[in-house]
């Protein structure tokens, strides 16, 4: 029983403490906004460090690496990865949409009275797509790169210098030692806040039931049931089926044993960037190398994200439905499954990161912008379960991409060298 505890104490504390956040939100609803500054202390914590984090983790796990051969192995076991798992979560939403209609027997009376009271602001900047491409992957100067918000073309910088680091081989050598001195203080340093989460995590989470709890039930259950069920039909079935393609029945059991903290830290947090340094951890005790582990992580908190493919598809529906459009043809169905897909690749890894990905489909598809809101609640609703899904989802992508890189049996000599 001691070993038990010792093993799992900090999962059941992180649960004790949401669960009793849970209970002070929906006792004390709005009012138990009051704990929130104890929760935002917590997430400022995690994002103060999650800028040194990703640019130490990836570009150490890049410059450390002996052979580039396996640098483009893992770079493209990660895309293939990263790509067919989202269109399988998209179909996933399009199957359950067509099966259950969002507003299907929903009065949206107040829905298109939200849209024409909101106060949006109707001037959108004209870009181009290959405006907004650059503005994508670069930023124009190198102090935007020391914010979260932009962490895609932060990525995109630590790889650039992770690789110039490994070419420059031995004056290159003191700079890779640096990098990994510094990926391990960073991890010290989330050792040292994670006593705090429980707490703050808690607070956070009465919060943001507090808060939630009118919006549900205020015309989107339906969407929020449906995308319920949609969850745990993926993150059981699905997660389980991906972990026994990366290791077999070995696979499903080390991915189970070590999945709750990383999947508690994102449905407390809602965000898939404060999830970062849990799922480091959990992921290299599953077994995944560190070089992999430290570049799949940070990579697919930014540009993988099933559980918001899923949000998009159920945004966009709601959307066709609330405004006549047709979407049961061919053409519909594809437009969907593709921005649904953008969708996940363009939205931030924090709280509220959504609206990017809600502009995108408002511009796409030519719905009002004035509609934004209506989606935005969709976004407010669904924000628990879909980090769920993006954030623990990058810990059993990981474990397939060691899979492709090292081979099928790269598990069983794991487990047979320790």
């Amino acid at each position: 029983m001691r070993n038990f505890f010792n093993n799992y104490k900090m999962t059941l504390l992180l649960l004790l403490g949401i669960i009793i956040g849970g209970i002070a939100g929906v006792i004390f609803g709005p009012k138990a906004s009051v704990v929130k500054p104890f929760g935002d202390l917590f997430l400022n914590l995690m994002f103060m460090i999650i800028v040194p984090l990703v640019f130490f983790s990836i570009a150490s796990a890049i410059a450390n690496m002996t052979e580039m051969k396996r640098l483009g192995k893992i770079m493209g076991s990660i895309l293939l990865v990263f790509f067919v798992t989202a269109t399988i979560a998209g179909v996933i939403g399009i199957i359950g949409v067509s099966i259950v209609n969002p507003l299907e027997g929903t009065d949206t009376t107040a829905i298109k009275e939200l849209m024409t009271t909101s106060d949006v602001d109707p001037a959108v900047e004209e870009v181009t797509f290959l405006d907004k491409l650059v503005q994508t992957v670069t930023v124009s100067d190198f102090s935007n790169l020391l914010s979260k918000s932009n962490m895609l073309q932060l990525i995109i910088f630590s790889i650039l210098f992770g690789l110039a680091t490994a070419f420059a081989k031995e004056k290159g050598k003191p700079i890779a030692s640096f990098l990994s001195s510094g990926t391990e203080v960073m991890m010290k340093m989330v050792s040292f806040i994670m006593y705090y989460a429980p707490i703050g995590l808690g607070c956070y989470f009465a919060s943001v039931i507090g808060d939630l709890g009118a919006s549900i039930l205020e015309g989107y259950a339906r969407v929020f049931v449906l995308y319920l069920v949609i969850t745990v039909i993926y993150f059981v079935g699905f997660f389980t089926l991906y972990a026994y393609f990366a290791g077999g029945k070995l696979g499903i059991q080390v991915f189970w044993k070590n999945v709750l903290p990383p999947s508690v830290t994102a449905v407390a947090t809602c965000s898939s960037a404060a999830s970062i340094p849990v799922n480091l951890d959990s992921t290299k005790k599953m077994g995944v190398p560190t070089d992999i582990a430290e570049t799949v992580i940070p990579l697919g908190a930014n540009t993988h994200k099933d559980g918001s493919v899923l949000g998009g598809v159920m945004k966009v529906v709601f959307l066709f439905a609330l405004f006549g459009k047709d979407m049961t043809s061919v053409s519909s169905l594809l437009s969907i499954l593709v921005v649904s897909f953008l969708v996940g690749a363009v939205m931030g890894a924090i709280p509220g990161g959504g609206m990017i990905g809600e502009m995108l489909i408002l511009s796409i598809f030519g719905f009002p912008v004035e509609s934004l809101p209506i989606i935005a609640v969709i976004s407010t609703i669904i924000d628990a379960p879909a980090t769920l899904l993006n954030s623990t989802g990058n810990t059993v992508c990981a474990m397939m991409v060691t899979r492709l890189v090292e081979g099928k049996d790269w598990l069983k000599k794991k487990v047979a060298v320790a």
